[in-house]
């Protein structure tokens, strides 16, 4: 389904980023992203570079492969069982 993978790397955006205690406007500062658009990727509506997925995995301190894992049931810096 198209959207798909944009949803889940913006769960798994968001719920690392909570789960860091870094707020949007923080992690936007970082890799030079408003708030507003930080809050859209998070509820994918907006689809994002694999430099700005790089840049937010970084600051998050997982690796980029963790944001595009579609298993929203892991947990942060977790690897999924298989």
């Amino acid at each position: 389904m198209v959207g798909e993978l944009q949803r889940s790397v913006g769960k798994n955006i968001r719920r690392i980023r909570l789960s860091r205690g870094i707020s949007q406007e923080a992690l936007g500062a970082v890799v030079g992203l408003h708030r507003t658009y930080i809050g859209s990727v998070e509820r994918g509506e907006r689809n994002i570079t694999l430099q700005t997925l790089e840049g937010m995995a970084e600051l998050l301190g997982v690796a980029a492969m963790e944001l595009l894992d579609d298993d929203t049931s892991a947990q942060p810096g977790a690897t999924p069982s298989a």
